[in-house]
């Protein structure tokens, strides 16, 4: 997928600040349930392939998904005006930023251990990462986007696309150079009803979601791996995810954050999200990788200071 350099941020010029904050911080959290028949939620849906894994086409998306299947209405918003955030409406995951497939490769690389462990796609989109981990026998893989749009009609496809028999494991960055031509059409969703039942998804926003997932009828334990790409674009996020890294992982739990060196536009970035970490005073963080080719980015490693 074409990945561009930096967001192209939408916003109400006659939005106010103040209007704009109260906006951002009442999008309410729910979990998305997982429909008994799942060639239902493949309908409609044009597949593109990377690596051996499936994903919905979003272009697709955007021409089909109008009236109740889009009842936040991002997909129209987005498209006439030319964006792909709209700060408190849309938060970019209809679409599959560059920094995921960093990621992916670094698992690979680093030869991450997913098996047994409770994992978290934190602002999730495609939901690319939680696949990588459910294919690699994580024990459970939550999925988070902002929008609820984006968990029904990408992520839940994805991973019901991607729950078959067919290929667990993970390959390598370098196989997805050669990946096959994608179908044109969905798989069968042949699956394997263990893999889906070791999944749940929610929407909403950051400390929305961490107030869900702690007080409900089925309180999570705490995550032993959270993964997140390109979500510290906007620096008025900072708080809310700092405070759902440091209420959702756990105390020898490993964060990996991928993203650009800085978003132009936008204004966030590494190093001023390592900064905002630092005078929390509650994580360590270390650059595992830089990757210098086109707009420079990162992959941190977070982990509590008093951690194992």
């Amino acid at each position: 997928p074409a990945a561009d350099s930096s967001p192209k941020l939408a916003a109400d010029k006659h939005r106010d600040e103040p209007t704009l904050k109260k906006k951002l911080s009442v999008k309410a959290a729910k979990e998305h349930s997982i429909p008994k028949d799942l060639s239902k939620v493949l309908e409609n849906k044009v597949m593109d392939t990377v690596s051996v894994l499936s994903y919905v086409k979003m272009s697709v998306v955007e021409m089909t998904c109008s009236g109740d299947a889009d009842s936040e209405g991002i997909v129209s918003k987005s498209v006439s005006s030319h964006s792909d955030l709209i700060p408190g409406v849309y938060e970019g995951g209809l679409k599959i930023w560059e920094c995921t497939f960093d990621l992916m490769d670094y698992f690979s690389e680093a030869e991450i251990e997913f098996t047994n462990k409770t994992v978290l796609d934190l602002g999730c989109g495609a939901g690319l990462l939680g696949i990588v981990a459910l294919r690699g026998e994580a024990a459970s893989v939550h999925f988070q986007d902002y929008n609820s749009t984006v968990i029904d009609e990408i992520t839940l496809p994805n991973v019901v696309a991607n729950c078959t028999s067919e290929g667990r494991g993970m390959d390598s960055g370098k196989d997805r150079k050669a990946s096959k031509p994608p179908p044109k059409k969905p798989r069968k969703a042949e699956g394997s009803p263990d893999m889906l039942n070791r999944c749940r998804f929610f929407s909403g926003e950051w400390s929305q979601i961490s107030q869900l997932l702690l007080s409900s009828n089925k309180p999570c334990s705490k995550y032993d791996l959270i993964l997140t790409s390109e979500t510290i674009y906007n620096p008025d996020y900072y708080s809310a995810l700092h405070d759902a890294l440091a209420q959702l992982l756990d105390r020898n739990g490993r964060v990996y954050l991928a993203s650009k060196v800085h978003y132009f536009g936008v204004g966030g970035g590494v190093y001023l999200f390592e900064k905002f970490i630092e005078e929390k005073n509650i994580f360590r963080t270390s650059m595992v990788k830089t990757i210098d080719q086109g707009l420079q980015r990162c992959i941190m490693e977070i982990a509590f200071k008093n951690s194992c």
